[in-house]
């Protein structure tokens, strides 16, 4: 049974408990979740207590056998991909990818689509949920940028474009918007240009499998690992949960960074309530790897 180490959010001992845990577990497999990115923009799904914020994103089944669901769906994203566009990496993400630069991250594996860690210099991450920056033909399999789908939805609504100009659109996780209008039914989306089919984000959906060739993936790059390190996730969905289900079936120490409650908090041996760049670029300064203002965490 797991040593449970709750820490305070300005604990310091908490910064002490995380290096030591990371100094003796050399090699470590690092899941990161939304709470990574909420500091660069990017709303998370959850509260603390792992309850939703706001209603549920759309299911698979709904995006496929509805025509008005996929109109609202692109109707939300032409104004919530934005702001997905527009962050940039925060400490967070540039700490990472100095620990695994450094040797600390044997593998880095996201539960988010934004593509920050790579942005912030991560070159070998495994996207278990796809990339928000893709979209892909269910027929004929082409992909297409999301920028380029950006700019066709805008153009074949000029209307509505206009008329929620004035309306107030909250940005919501994963490039949607909390966003209402009267009819949807107007809304024109792209289709491919290729073959007609239907097109849709480069992601898993919530009701979707994760593709099993990234699941072996983490799961052979965790049976390497000496232990496992949460970030930011709450692992209220069983695609990151069950990592850490193996991880304890196999002895391996599993960590976490997170403000609030996770699924697995009885499978831990440390948790660390603390933001995950005040975390993160503490510890690079245990390490000897940086400062804790991130200037210096792009070298």
């Amino acid at each position: 049974m797991p040593t449970h180490e709750l820490t305070r959010v300005h604990d310091p001992q908490a910064q002490d408990a995380l290096h030591a845990f990371v100094e003796r577990h050399p090699r470590l497999l690092v899941l990161s979740g939304a709470g990574l990115s909420t500091a660069s923009g990017i709303p998370g799904y959850r509260d603390e207590t792992g309850a939703w914020r706001g209603r549920q994103p759309i299911q698979l089944k709904e995006f496929l056998g509805s025509a008005l669901a996929r109109q609202r769906y692109w109707a939300r994203s032409l104004h919530g991909w934005p702001v997905v566009a527009r962050a940039a990496p925060n400490p967070a993400h540039f700490a990472l990818a100095r620990l695994a630069e450094t040797g600390h991250v044997r593998q880095l594996v996201t539960q988010n689509v934004d593509g920050l860690h790579q942005r912030a210099g991560s070159d070998d991450v495994i996207e278990l949920h796809g990339n928000i920056g893709q979209v892909i033909c269910l027929a004929c399999r082409a992909d297409f940028p999301r920028a380029d789908i950006q700019s066709v939805l805008a153009s074949q609504n000029p209307q509505f474009v206009e008329q929620v100009a004035i309306r107030s659109a909250e940005p919501a996780p994963d490039g949607d918007a909390d966003l209402e209008v009267e009819n949807f039914e107007t809304f024109r989306i792209p289709t491919c240009r290729h073959c007609g089919g239907m097109l849709k984000p480069d992601v898993v959906f919530f009701g979707e499998n994760v593709p099993h060739e990234r699941v072996d993936a983490t799961r052979r790059a965790l049976e390497q690992a000496d232990a496992l390190l949460v970030v930011g996730s709450s692992l209220m969905v069983f695609s990151g949960y069950r990592f850490c289900v193996l991880a304890s079936q196999w002895g391996k120490p599993i960590a976490a960074i997170n403000l609030g409650h996770t699924r697995a908090d009885p499978l831990l041996s440390l948790k660390v309530r603390q933001p995950c760049s005040e975390a993160l670029t503490g510890l690079l300064e245990r390490l000897g790897l940086g400062q804790k203002a991130g200037v210096v965490l792009e070298a």
